[in-house]
């Protein structure tokens, strides 16, 4: 049986060391380095796994430790992270855009005492983290680690120059059992202090084998994935990290995302996965790039969007409009394509809604935009649709083998090899988060024709002064959407009605007031956006953004608190 096909893989490392020996010569990995894209084959990577194992357990990392892991996406990172679970220690990815603070709480809640870090300042933000939660024994610097008196650090050389037995490697993960701890990823904190989420090597390859079924028909296989959201992100840590390469297809690392759009001409690749920011980021140049040009082609432009979204949504197309379409799709959404490498089979978005107006932009210029949805508790990945059978208002049906079910309160719940073993050292947060076998998300969802149809957030719901429930999420995703918004919160808990905290986009803030208007249109009256005020952009820094670029709300709304009074006070 071809090694990529295989289902009975008991571990991760014990997966791609196995196709580390089968696959040899084969491109893994690409990533740039020296002003060039460089490669790693398979046998590299295997080699290079068996000796960092062997080093690590020289300096003293044994089973059962948590190793925190900090590191921009490079290939350091996933040998690293297999060399760790391959000798049974439990892998602890972290953001790179954590503060010291973040640090110091994971190290304190996980009791990792070492710690790989790429890059001088990372090292220096971990080790003020380690001070604060009672320091660490051992620090391992990617590329050379700061002075550290005291303290035990390793260059990554060192590690890698260590004798290494990957037969041995081998022969060891195929004993590890399915329900051992692989590693521990803490939630990004969108509500509250982040937790560690225990993940065994069963969630994992749930999700591989049950997109591995889904993904034959792709042909994958050769193909390249830009890798753009950090591995230290449970979507891409899974997908990116051990999903994709073990079913053929290149990962290549993306530079950053100043250099994204170019890298889609460089790399051309055949899947991407991002966030639904990246898709309005990706939208908004098209539209500037198109009304700089006007004219005859602004007007081809807008009128293949039309037809293709006629073409999604009905009615069908008449014979001249079929001819149309037919002649827009060589002028213009064939130019689209090639933007984006011309050889795109989907555009995975997950990690927040995706609003199906954004998705139907870029169905409708013929790019593969597909919705999926997870949850870190869920090894992340639940549900997705496909290219030929999407349905861009839902987030798809479950994979083969998850179980999910609309509790009584209309709750998504879930169930199978997937689910989380539970947040480490927080048993009642897990006794209330899996009940009798289900993982309860939080999300507010409903069933149709099979396809999970996410509605809200279960806590995120706005009950007003009239008793009128409000989806917040709707909203916002609804402001988003317009070229003239940025970022949105809304507000209006006990309110007699909703107001609105906005970040206009560039150049745009004396339109937002237009922006708002055309999304009060398409509202019921109770839910219709009564004020607003421009605020600072939420980021990762000022602690109002994930780094996965999700909107904290109850930052947000903490931050600004005498701005959202100020605004109910106007009535």
């Amino acid at each position: 049986m071809e090694p990529g096909k295989r289902v009975g893989w008991n571990s991760l490392p014990q997966m791609m060391l196995e196709l580390a020996v089968r696959r040899q010569d084969k491109a893994m990995l690409r990533h740039w380095h020296d002003k060039a894209w460089r490669r790693v084959t398979w046998a590299e990577f295997g080699r290079r796994v068996a000796a960092v194992a062997a080093g690590l357990r020289a300096a003293g990392v044994a089973a059962g430790d948590r190793v925190l892991l900090v590191s921009e996406n490079r290939p350091e990172f996933i040998i690293a992270d297999t060399a760790l679970m391959a000798i049974g220690a439990v892998t602890v990815p972290t953001y790179t855009t954590n503060l010291a603070a973040d640090h110091a709480h994971i190290l304190r809640d996980s009791g990792a005492r070492a710690a790989i870090v790429s890059g001088t300042a990372l090292a220096k933000r971990v080790l003020d983290g380690a001070a604060q939660a009672g320091g660490i024994d051992l620090l391992v610097g990617i590329d050379p680690p700061p002075e550290a008196p005291g303290l035990r650090t390793l260059r990554w050389a060192e590690l890698e120059a260590t004798p290494g037995d990957l037969d041995m490697l081998r022969a060891e993960a195929e004993q590890i059992p399915p329900g051992r701890l692989a590693c521990l990823i803490y939630t990004s904190g969108t509500g509250g202090a982040p937790k560690g989420v225990m993940l065994p090597h069963r969630a994992m390859l749930s999700n591989r084998a049950g997109v591995a079924q889904l993904a034959d028909r792709l042909h994958f296989e050769g193909e390249c994935y830009l890798s753009f959201l950090p591995l230290s992100h449970s979507y891409e840590h899974t997908v990116g990290g051990f999903l994709l390469p073990s079913l053929g297809v290149e990962v290549v690392y993306s530079r950053g995302a100043d250099r994204i759009a170019a890298e889609f001409q460089e790399v051309k690749p055949a899947v991407v996965t991002a966030v639904p920011r990246l898709f309005e980021v990706l939208r908004a140049r098209i539209l500037a790039g198109v009304e700089k040009e006007g004219g005859v082609k602004e007007k081809l432009f807008h009128r293949a969007v039309a037809l293709g979204l006629r073409k999604l949504d009905g009615p069908p197309l008449g014979l001249f409009e079929k001819l149309q379409d037919a002649l827009l799709d060589r002028l213009v959404r064939e130019k689209v394509r090639q933007r984006f490498g011309g050889r795109l089979l989907a555009m995975v978005s997950g990690g927040a809604r995706l609003d199906p107006d954004l998705s139907g932009f870029f169905l409708a210029l013929g790019l593969p935009v597909i919705q999926g949805y997870g949850q870190t508790e869920a090894g992340p990945v639940i549900s997705v649709n496909l290219p030929w059978n999407n349905d861009r208002t839902t987030v798809g049906p479950p994979l083969p083998g998850v179980e999910a079910r609309i509790a009584e309160d209309g709750e998504l719940c879930v169930r199978g090899e997937l689910v989380m073993d539970g947040y480490w050292n927080q048993p009642e947060a897990t006794a209330k988060a899996i009940i009798d076998g289900w993982l309860h998300t939080g999300d507010i969802a409903e069933m149709v024709d099979g396809r999970i149809r996410i509605t809200d957030r279960k806590r995120d719901f706005i009950k007003t002064l009239g008793g009128d429930m409000v989806s917040p999420a709707k909203l916002e995703a609804l402001l988003m959407a317009e070229p003239e918004i940025a970022q949105a919160v809304v507000a209006g808990e006990g309110q007699p009605g909703i107001v609105a905290l906005l970040v206009p986009a560039d150049g745009m803030a004396a339109k937002a007031g237009e922006a708002v208007a055309r999304v009060n249109a398409k509202l019921a009256t109770i839910e219709r956006i009564r004020k607003t005020a421009t605020v600072p952009p939420f980021t990762v820094e000022n602690g109002q953004l994930t780094p996965t670029m999700k909107v904290k709300r109850r930052a947000v709304l903490t931050a600004h608190a005498a701005v959202v009074d100020g605004l109910h006070a106007k009535g």
